[in-house]
């Protein structure tokens, strides 16, 4: 059982102390890499709950980073709303778009997915991981946001038109999903989790009115539903997000995840938009070279990024995205050694705090 009284100043007391004394924490996106360790497939490690723990615990035994996420895995509400799901041995479920008109909303509306039994699978796992994992690593889980969540069961495409053509539908759509969201991370947090990470990536196509309505308005309603949980809320949107940097720096979030420089995302220029006290997680490009090249050059991007940064106290240094089972596992000690042994160059300016 997690012991820290309040798992949101926790995060940032340990952001502050890191920044203190001259160092970053250290939290990649990973999860599906754990299987080059433990030998299983990503099938079978998001259906079986003990090989989720074992995949995410070999990391941690690894790694030791500051935090660690379960899977990130964007089928968990659609599957548990009847979605029609196709679920590879070797890749991430996917789900398969079908026809949705407005009066459907009462089915998906009278469904109570805290009794699905693969997102009971995910939460157990995370109970089961905050009992393991030592009190020094924060376990964070994720949930998707409402307007994805809508994406996946409209459609992408037909959600992005739907802002335009069938605005009051789709608000519909995203506050009967917001519920759905809301319970699951209910769940998560009772089960331990320190952090709760919102995936919003089909946000990224919108323009900034209709991002500041279905995503920032969407999101800070449902996290207002949420503020009596103790736990630390996060954003994250995949994609080219900083056409949106104003909106984004108008949710109630306690952090934001943000994709990397490859994707259009220059961290140190948003970060200057960005409230002081909003934690930045970023950004190493999670499919360029810590997958495709050597641990030297890994650790160049990383010293080159962890620099860029040196002047922003809210950062913590992640990869852009989710990282893929395959990166070199040599790689990932490379961006952890790095990160690691990355200290400030100006002392004076560590008498500064957020």
């Amino acid at each position: 059982m997690n012991k820290n009284k309040n798992k949101k100043s926790t995060l940032r007391l340990r952001v502050s102390h890191a920044w203190q004394e001259g160092r970053r924490l250290v939290a990649p996106l990973m999860g599906l890499p754990g299987l080059q360790i433990t030998g299983r497939t990503i099938k079978l490690a998001q259906q079986n709950i003990l090989e989720h723990e074992k995949a995410i615990s070999s990391l941690v035994v690894r790694y030791q980073p500051d935090i660690i996420f379960s899977f990130m895995d964007l089928s968990i509400e659609a599957n548990a709303l009847g979605c029609y799901t196709v679920f590879p041995k070797n890749e991430p479920p996917t789900i398969t778009k079908d026809n949705f008109t407005i009066d459907k909303l009462p089915f998906y509306e009278d469904i109570d997915i805290t009794y699905d039994t693969r997102l009971t699978g995910y939460v157990e796992t995370v109970r089961r991981l905050r009992r393991r994992l030592p009190e020094k690593i924060l376990l964070g889980a994720y949930v998707t946001a409402p307007y994805t969540l809508a994406g996946m069961i409209m459609g992408v495409e037909e959600a992005a038109m739907a802002t335009i053509m069938q605005p009051d539908d789709l608000d519909s759509l995203c506050h009967v999903l917001s519920k759905k969201t809301e319970n699951y991370a209910h769940l998560l947090v009772d089960a331990g989790a320190d952090a709760v990470c919102f995936l919003d990536p089909t946000a990224v196509m919108l323009g900034p009115e209709a991002f500041l309505r279905y995503a920032v308005l969407q999101m800070n309603t449902l996290l207002f539903e949420l503020h009596d949980l103790d736990a630390a809320w996060l954003y994250h949107i995949c994609g080219n997000s900083t056409p949106l940097v104003h909106e984004i720096a108008r949710l109630q979030v306690d952090g934001v995840s943000l994709d990397s420089l490859e994707a259009g995302v220059d961290l140190p220029v948003i970060a200057k938009i960005l409230p002081e006290e909003m934690i930045i997680f970023g950004n190493l490009h999670p499919t360029g070279t810590i997958l495709t090249g050597e641990p030297a050059s890994v650790e160049s991007e990383v010293n080159s990024l962890l620099q860029q940064m040196d002047s922003y106290p809210n950062f913590v240094l992640s990869t852009g995205c989710d990282l893929p089972e395959k990166t070199p596992l040599e790689n990932l000690d490379a961006f952890m050694k790095a990160g690691r042994q990355y200290r400030k160059k100006d002392p004076e300016k560590l008498q500064k705090s957020y």
